[in-house]
Order: structure tokens, then sequence, then C-alpha cells
């Protein structure tokens, strides 16, 4: 059985983490190395260097659809593998991540059928009556969210090997939720030589009460579909209210689940004891969305947006407003956003959601290196995701980190010059800070924007940016 050491920190604050986890008792710099590391050979090894550039200095003006939510899609697909058949998802968005988990979902022993749609991808996914239990190194180490084949696998099958996840390197980021959970559940959790191990004694889960101890999103995802196989009643107590998690739970309705109570913060499953596939339609992503609207604000541009989950995007909407931007609705789905005043300085602090996202903090960032005055943004989710500010100092802004707080002096001109993206949100940061600075920005490491949206060169071509991919 795991044990908890008190010897890991994050934010100042002390918590638990499995102490058999090499990926945890390692330094910080060397789980970046380690990250680096997986996805540069695995880009070396796939498509060569390709880099991004952007020449500065247009007003982005037009329509932009939206795609299907990254963070939505890769929960629906992983729990996938409760049900035998095949299972249809639509609006699926081209991207690197859900090239990652067909992967491994084929490693599994599913198979995959993607056709394109003319609003994404439509996946047919045919999970069999044999399923391997084990998610290998080679394949999970390219994105952490494949630890969300874990909970489907265990309910399953009665046992999963997962291998402990990769992914951006913006933090910790333990599974030491998940495991509890799942203990929590009846599970026997060993870590062996970097892997998870979980068997369910009997052959299968039983439900409980679970009580995170803060709120995880990949956590209450993973138990929400453990705990749809399990046999009785599982509550989740200080469960995660993402939309995120909304649109998993819908998924699992879809195929007989009984939950109750997902986007608040106690969920209640009633197992059952099989489901079957269904039809799913993949919810656009709010992160996308919020991305677009601040590429608009900032460039004092005009940008009609289609597809948007505008009731998901309150926290941004507000402070956008109260920086000077204009953001009208135009429905349910459609919006307006445009400026054409000074912005103003806007502080902040990330948070769960309904707060502002934490996915939108490095491109709020980039906002208000152009506000004229100083504002501060206190990063509360991740200990580590200011590693963009190097990146953006390098283009001339004028930034300060002390802490877990950010200062940003404004407004500062911008000019182009050659930086490295270090994660997925980074990428955009970088994307959008070239659209306002002088002369031409070149953004190495862009895999990373290819984990997560869909064809972000074309779509912002397609309203006035000169954007272009390059090999070194």
């Amino acid at each position: 059985m795991a044990t908890w050491p008190p010897h890991a920190t994050r934010g100042g604050l002390r918590r638990r983490v499995y102490r058999h986890s090499t990926l945890f008792d390692c330094t910080l710099f060397d789980r970046i190395l380690l990250e680096t590391l997986c996805h540069d050979a695995h880009r070396a090894s796939s498509r060569g260097v390709e880099c991004i550039e952007v020449e500065g200095g247009a007003s982005l003006r037009g329509t932009v659809h939206l795609s299907g939510s990254k963070n939505a899609s890769l929960p629906m697909l992983c729990a996938a593998l409760l049900a035998e058949g095949t299972h249809v998802f639509q609006r699926v968005p081209r991207l690197r991540d859900i090239a990652s988990t067909l992967k491994l979902l084929r490693h599994l022993g599913c198979r995959s059928e993607v056709n394109a749609g003319a609003q994404g991808d439509v996946i047919n996914l045919t999970v069999g009556d044999t399923l391997g239990d084990e998610a290998p190194y080679e394949l999970v180490c390219e994105m952490r969210a494949s630890v969300l084949v874990l909970g489907p696998l265990l309910t399953r099958l009665g046992r999963a090997k997962v291998s402990l996840p990769g992914g951006c390197a913006i933090g910790t980021r333990p599974i030491d939720q998940h495991l509890k959970g799942l203990e929590a559940l009846g599970a026997r959790v060993e870590l062996h030589h970097g892997y998870v191990e979980c068997v369910a004694p009997g052959g299968r889960l039983r439900g409980g009460d679970v009580h995170f101890d803060m709120v995880t999103v990949t956590g209450t995802e993973n138990l929400l579909a453990a705990a749809a196989l399990a046999q009785g009643r599982t509550r989740l107590f200080n469960a995660a209210r993402e939309p995120e998690v909304v649109a998993l739970a819908t998924m699992l309705k879809a195929m007989g689940a009984r939950i109750t109570g997902e986007g608040t913060s106690e969920i209640t499953i009633e197992g059952v004891d099989t489901l079957k596939p269904a039809v799913y339609e993949v919810p656009p992503d709010r992160i996308e969305a919020g991305t677009y609207m601040v590429a608009a604000a900032l460039t004092g541009g005009d940008l009609t947006l289609e597809n948007v989950p505008l009731a998901q995007l309150d926290a941004l909407t507000t402070v956008l407003r109260e920086a000077g931007a204009e953001v009208e609705a135009l429905g349910d789905t459609r919006c307006r956003v445009s400026r054409s005043g000074p912005l103003r300085p806007v502080s902040l602090t990330t948070a769960p959601y309904p707060a502002f996202a934490t996915d939108m903090q490095a491109q709020w960032m980039v906002l208000m290196t152009q506000a004229e005055g100083e504002s501060t943004i206190s990063e509360r989710i991740f200990e580590n995701r200011f590693m963009h500010v190097p990146e953006l100092a390098r283009l001339g802004a004028q930034l300060s980190v002390e802490g877990d707080t950010a200062t940003v002096s404004g407004p500062t001109p911008l000019e182009g010059a050659v930086v490295t993206a270090t994660d997925l949100r980074a990428s955009a940061c970088l994307v959008l800070a070239g659209l306002v600075a002088g002369g031409v920005t070149r953004i190495r490491r862009v895999y990373h924007l290819d984990r997560g949206y869909d064809d972000l060169v074309g779509k912002l071509n397609g309203v006035g940016a000169r954007l272009k991919r390059v090999r070194e």
C-alpha cells in the first residue's frame, strides 16, 4: 500500500505525494528536463523541427468558428473503455493530444476510424470485449491526460497498470487524489518502477465516499468513470465543477450511468452493472474561445466568434470589459469582441471554475503588457506556470515575479525576437505577443501548440494576422 510522506510542497503548502514515484521525488528541473526530452524526441522522430513566425501589427477583423473542447474530448474518449461496442464522437478537434489518445486506446485493443466533418472530426471508436490492462510509459509520457484510462480500465477489468503521466512542465500535478479516491472505492494501489498498479478485490469496485483534499479536474473525471460501474453508491465531495466534468457526466448518462450533482462540488453516482455506447457531441472549447477573445482586445480588432460557450466565460468577459474591451453576446454561442480605446490594467487571481481559469493566465499577461498602468496576476493553481515570463521579457515586456504573483507594467512596446514555448498555453501567449510586437517573432517548440489549438495559424490568418510555419 502506498504511503504519504510530508516532504513535498506546492505553493508553500505541504501536500501528500507517493514516495515511490520518482516523478515527484526528483527536482523540478529534472522533471522539466525529462518531460522536455520526451516531447522533443517524439517531435524529432515524427515531423522534424518546426517554428511559427508571426509578423506583428495586424488588427484582427472577421469571423472565427471555434473547435470542440480538447479538455472535454480526452476524458470522453477514455471513458468509452467502459462499454463494449462502437461509440461515435462528433466535433472532435484536430489535435496532437487526440491522436495520442487514440494511439493509446488502440494499444489497449480499441479500433478507431476518423472522418473529417464540416466542424471537426467524427471519430468512430470501437471497444472490444477484450482489452489490455496496461498503459505503457512510451505512450503515457506524451500526455498527462493519459492517466484518465486508469479509472475506466480498473472498474471494467478489475485491474489496471498505468505509467505515471507526463505532459506540460507547468508543475508537479501529482495523481495522489486519483489514487486516494480509488482506494476509497476498495482498490488496492501499489507503485512499482514508475507504474501505478491497481486491483479491485473480487473484480469489482464498491461505492464509497471520496473527499478530495483539493479540487482536481482529472481526479474527479477518473473517479466519475470508475464509480459508474462500481457496486453501490459513490459520493464525490469537493469535486471539480468545470464544464468538462459536466460534459463527461452527460456522456456517461447517455451510456446508462446514474449520476446527479455534476456541476456542483458534490456528485453522486449510483453504480450500474453495464453501460452501452452512444453518440456524443463534443462541446465548444472555452479556452480556445478565451484566447481569441483576448486576441481581439489585444490587437484593437473586431472579431465575431462562433461556437462559443458564453455561459462558461463569465469570469473572462467581466475582466475584458473592465480592461476596455467590448463583449457583445449574439446568442448563446456567438459573440463579438472589439476594442477601440486604450487598455486599462486589471489584476486577477486564478482559481478553479467558475473563477478565472489558469489556462487563460498566460494570454491575459500579454494583454496587460499593453495596458496603461500596473497589474498583478496571482497564480494559485500551478506553482510553475510563469515559465513564459522570461520569454515575454525577451520581447520587451516589463515583468517581475515574486512567489505566486507576477507584476506587469505597461504599456510597453514589444519587439520581435526568437522565443521558446515551454507549455501549451505559453505557446498561445507567445503567438499573441507576436501579433502586437514590431517585426517578426519566431516561436520554437510549437508542438505544444498543436496539442491544444486546432489550426491556430489558419484561423488567425483568416482574420488578418500574418503567421507562417517554418522549419529550422
